[in-house]
């Protein structure tokens, strides 16, 4: 549904974002109670309810948001912009990641590496069409291969979030593959 990619976007800035948009307080593992994020969000979208609410994270093809066990609060699962505990424990990464990316973007990561930004981490894919997916965001994607196994060796460390992306701080030019 059209209505649900609105709310779907608009979740993800308030939760990985800019939560006073509608005046809320995310805490320090970026969760906030559903029964208020549904008040906060009805001057926008009138109608919505926690059935509206459950399917649109349950459909949201990036599995962006989850529900915490109770189901009484609701966080995104990664790409905040905001000093956010995730509460993720490092993890052995697959062997190869991927990043996607567009060539206007080759000659600084060629330089710098991939860095996170504005975000808490880097994310990186373990299968091409996601990969492929980002990265056609902006334009015709470029594939990076990240030599995930040698940076673990050298004591990079991983993370996954809940919704399977690999999460690392920086991943340096030399670990890099630009096919």
């Amino acid at each position: 549904m059209k209505q649900d990619r609105k709310i779907s976007k608009f979740l993800s800035l308030v939760l990985r974002h800019k939560p006073q948009t509608i005046g809320i307080q995310l805490d320090e593992s970026g969760w906030v109670d559903v029964d208020t994020l549904l008040n906060k969000l009805r001057p926008r979208f009138p109608f919505m309810d926690r059935t509206i609410l459950e399917r649109v994270v349950a459909e949201n093809e990036k599995q962006r948001f989850r529900f915490d066990p109770s189901g009484a609060r609701i966080r995104a699962n990664q790409g905040h912009s905001l000093d956010i505990e995730l509460d993720l424990a490092p993890r052995e990464p697959p062997a190869t990641l991927l990043h996607g990316t567009v060539a206007k973007f080759l000659d600084a990561i060629r330089r710098d590496g991939l860095i996170k930004g504005s975000r808490q981490h880097v994310h990186l894919s373990d299968n091409q069409q996601t990969a492929e997916n980002v990265g056609a965001r902006r334009g015709k994607p470029v594939l990076l291969r990240v030599d995930a196994a040698r940076m673990h060796a050298e004591g990079h460390l991983f993370y996954r979030s809940d919704n399977g992306v690999w999460l690392t701080e920086h991943v340096p030019a030399r670990f890099l593959c630009f096919t």
